[in-house]
């Protein structure tokens, strides 16, 4: 599990998920469920992933608030990557709803550089001071989980951007135009701009492309 959630490879052997998972208790197993969903989410299965959240949730998971809410933000992570942001508001609500409830904001902490600037794009507007408690988190967050996958794996995800920067970089990283960002963040475009160039500034990259050596991709 913990492999997964650091982005780290998995060791060689690893049991089949079909031969634990029916053993383990509904809410346990929706978590499990959620870590599979991850899993097919780094490897680029994203149509897939989205697909087993959906199957998880209609199967009772909805009754399991945490893990709940941990698949639907996986499936905001499948359906940015698929370019799909109606969809990603859909599951990002979803979760903050059961979220709000408990104040069980710490989830999107952890997976804001995952989220397309959703988060930016949803929270931000309508909950400003909820907003400010999960960046804080996700600083916390991040700086922990880079400490230990970035010498592990090799790969640098970037320590030096603002979170609004990252998250646009990570769109930009992913092919998505300097208008398209605009739009889904409901900001100028010139305000873009700015923001991929410092990003870029920062990395010491010349071209959008380089952008995908720091972004968690």
């Amino acid at each position: 599990m913990g492999m997964v959630l650091l982005h780290l490879p998995l060791p060689e052997k690893m049991p089949e998920a079909d031969s634990f998972l029916p053993l383990l208790p509904p809410g346990v197993r929706a978590y499990a469920l959620y870590v599979q969903a991850h899993y097919l989410y780094l490897k680029g299965e994203y149509a897939k992933s989205a697909g087993l959240v959906t199957a998880t949730l209609a199967m009772g998971a909805s009754s399991y608030p945490i893990p709940a809410i941990y698949l639907h933000l996986a499936a905001v992570m499948d359906y940015m990557s698929m370019k799909q942001p109606d969809q990603a508001k859909a599951h990002l609500l979803a979760a903050w709803e059961l979220a709000r409830l408990d104040d069980l904001i710490e989830g999107f902490g952890e997976h804001h550089g995952l989220l397309g600037a959703m988060l930016e794009a949803v929270i931000k507007p309508k909950w400003p001071k909820d907003f400010k408690r999960i960046i804080d988190i996700t600083y916390r967050f991040s700086s922990g989980w880079r400490r230990v996958h970035n010498p592990i794996t090799g790969h640098d995800v970037a320590d030096d951007l603002t979170t609004t920067e990252f998250a646009i970089a990570m769109l930009a990283a992913r092919d998505w135009t300097t208008q398209e960002i605009a739009k889904h963040l409901k900001i100028s475009v010139n305000t873009v701009k700015s923001h991929i160039s410092e990003a870029m500034r920062k990395l010491n990259v010349e071209n959008r492309k380089d952008l995908k050596k720091y972004m968690l991709l």
